[in-house]
């Protein structure tokens, strides 16, 4: 049950509303059938567990539309497509999710404590430099630095190619994921390749790399220092007909490699994935966005990157 959240006067409500916090919020973690024969494995990819998540009440900000993923000091930070930012509580136990919770939400906010405006809420990237959060934005393909708490900090510079807003395919398909490597900076790429291109390619500031253009890019997450780990997406609407790819892309030569492919036609139960985060050794969790539709399920996925 959410606790009520007391604030000093009227006059100070919105700020406060913005910045004050829905405290242990607990969801429901349903089990979930991730393959009609409760198969685990493909590739390199081994399933662990995965469990739909489901959050009753009327709790403001709404946890919908999880486009994004990042785990820091046992705290699993949830962005959504509204620019909502959740604080989770998760407990994981003998490789299975055990229990989840709500610690904090807000709103995105500038440094005047307004909410980030409707056009420029469109948050799909998100990713932890030291101390704060690396937020990459859809549709005015831009990356800034947030606080914990929500508060923008500043812009990151972005690599050239990607400061063209006529490169991009359309307005839906800007910056969707963001990495970060000590060694190499801040990484993004849009959802679909630039005009005139035929592959998808990874940026750095000043540096890129090209891989295999199947599907669309819906998140990054660094394995180590030198690779990354790559989601792509396929959804076909006549048929609805879905594909989930993990790719691996290694910074030190451009190689890639295919860690693995769930076809729904071969008994994958997929959903909308978007968001990806690595939690420890060869562990990671995925999460899908329900595009705050009946139809679709906040699925959370634990997973394993096999040698």
């Amino acid at each position: 049950m959410r606790k009520k959240v007391s604030c000093l006067s009227k006059t100070s409500f919105k700020v406060v509303f913005l910045v004050c916090f829905c405290t242990l919020l607990q969801g429901k973690i349903l089990p979930y059938k991730f393959h009609s024969d409760a198969k685990t494995q493909q590739g390199k990819i081994k399933i662990l567990d995965v469990k739909e998540l489901s959050f009753q009440g009327e709790q403001n900000p709404k946890f919908t539309e999880i486009s994004a993923l990042a785990y820091h000091r046992d705290i699993l930070y949830a962005l959504s497509d509204k620019g909502a930012l959740f604080h989770l509580d998760i407990k994981i136990q003998n490789d299975k999710i055990q229990n989840l919770f709500v610690k904090k939400a807000t709103y995105l906010h500038t440094k005047k404590s307004k909410r980030v405006p409707k056009h420029k809420r469109d948050a799909e990237g998100l990713t932890v430099i030291d101390n704060y959060l690396a937020i990459s934005f859809e549709r005015i393909q831009k990356v800034f630095l947030f606080d914990f708490d929500g508060k923008k900090l500043q812009k990151l510079t972005i690599n050239k190619a990607l400061r063209d807003k006529t490169a991009y395919q359309s307005e839906n398909k800007g910056l969707e994921a963001v990495a970060y490597s000590q060694k190499y900076g801040v990484l993004t790429l849009p959802e679909r390749p630039l005009y005139n291109q035929t592959h998808h390619t990874l940026y750095a500031k000043k540096m890129q790399w090209n891989f295999e253009q199947k599907g669309s890019v819906t998140a990054l997450e660094m394995i180590d220092e030198s690779n990354v780990l790559v989601v792509l997406r396929e959804f076909h609407y006549l048929t609805q007909k879905r594909v989930l790819r993990f790719l691996r892309l290694s910074l030190e030569d451009g190689t890639y490699e295919v860690l693995a492919k769930f076809d729904s036609d071969d008994g994958w139960n997929l959903d909308n994935f978007e968001g990806v985060t690595k939690i420890a050794k060869n562990r990671y969790l995925l999460v899908s966005d329900d595009n705050d539709s009946i139809f679709q399920k906040t699925l959370l996925v634990l997973f394993e990157i096999l040698p």
